[in-house]
């Protein structure tokens, strides 16, 4: 049986609340690339959650942009537009994780600031945050 749009869209939003707090744990053990790449997955899932609530197309679904996410939603919604300051979340979609992202340089090595990280998980934090006020969900 197809769960609701509500449904899907709380199932999307526990798991980006879940990748935020893992991202936060990775921040704290030192491991800075790949808490920069779960704090854009977090945000990119929130926004998808948020997607699922108000649309049954799943074609939008096909980004892993937070930029595009944004626009489509920030057309919509003029919430969304006062968040676009996270699309910088999209250049750890895949320079965190892959070696040949970064010509000549290792990301688990290059990642090393503590105030991007911190920048990032503000960021993530802001979607999160929003996304949880558009869903009407407490914590999950």
């Amino acid at each position: 049986m197809k769960k609701s749009n509500l449904e899907e869209a709380k199932r999307w939003f526990i798991h980006a609340t879940d990748e935020f707090n893992d991202a936060c744990e990775l921040k704290d053990r030192g491991r800075l690339y790949l808490a920069l790449f779960h704090f854009q997955q977090s945000a990119e899932n929130a926004l998808k959650a948020y997607l699922y609530k108000i649309t049954s197309s799943e074609e939008s679904f096909f980004t892993h942009s937070i930029y595009e996410l944004l626009e489509m939603l920030g057309a919509q919604d003029i919430d969304f537009k006062k968040i676009e300051n996270a699309s910088k979340l999209d250049k750890y979609y895949i320079l965190t994780r892959y070696p040949n992202g970064l010509p000549g340089g290792v990301p688990s090595r290059f990642f090393k600031d503590p105030k991007e990280t911190e920048e990032a998980m503000q960021l993530a934090k802001m979607v999160i945050e929003l996304v949880r006020e558009k869903l009407g969900v407490g914590d999950v």
